[in-house]
């Protein structure tokens, strides 16, 4: 279990050239974008347009500052994801054209490669102490704002936009927030036959 600090991430441009994406984490570590297994990652959307395509990918997306963003993909309905929606997961090989709802956004993105691993991502808001079951394969926290404690650990502290990566089934672990935090906590495990 360790703690990534925001100021070490990672920017690169993104897959279609139209802006620029921060690196939180990607497996194996010096995957690119085209050979991950898993990929988290924030990005600021200061326009609509379409998104990039990632062959055989499962995307969540969630927004961390911002309006929202409506999202059209592969011609459904659009839907609006807001700070206060849930994180939307869709095949991220489908084409996904993106309208801003009011000016530019901040959005969080986990993939993974969907014949080996799966993934799902919570929004917390919590103002007291809380459990969270770190029973995946892979446990990501990140502070969306405010200052957390992680009990039992030293340094205990996440910042905002700091992450902490816990790996194995590491079971129950103890969330102190400082003051009202959002966090995001993303569970990734590995498809059945994928060791």
């Amino acid at each position: 279990m360790h703690i990534l600090r925001a100021a070490e991430y990672r920017s690169m441009p993104w897959k279609n050239g139209g802006g620029v994406t921060t690196e939180i984490v990607v497996s194996p570590a010096a995957a690119g974008l085209d050979d991950f297994d898993w990929r988290i990652s924030m990005a600021r959307v200061e326009n609509g347009g379409p998104f990039s395509q990632f062959a055989g990918i499962d995307r969540t997306l969630a927004v961390l500052e911002g309006e929202g963003i409506s999202l059209d993909i592969a011609g459904r309905s659009p839907v609006a994801v807001t700070r206060a929606a849930a994180p939307l997961s869709f095949p991220a090989d489908a084409p996904t054209a993106a309208a801003l709802i009011a000016g530019p956004i901040t959005d969080l993105n986990v993939m993974t490669r969907r014949s080996r691993m799966t993934h799902a991502v919570e929004r917390l808001v919590i103002s007291a102490p809380h459990e969270i079951q770190a029973d995946a394969d892979t446990t990501v926290i990140l502070s969306l704002d405010g200052e957390i404690k992680v009990a039992g650990m030293s340094p205990a502290h996440l910042g905002a936009l700091d992450t902490l990566l816990v790996e194995r089934n590491a079971g129950k672990m103890l969330i102190e927030p400082a003051g009202i935090s959002t966090l995001f906590v993303i569970r990734i495990d590995r498809v059945a036959g994928n060791n």
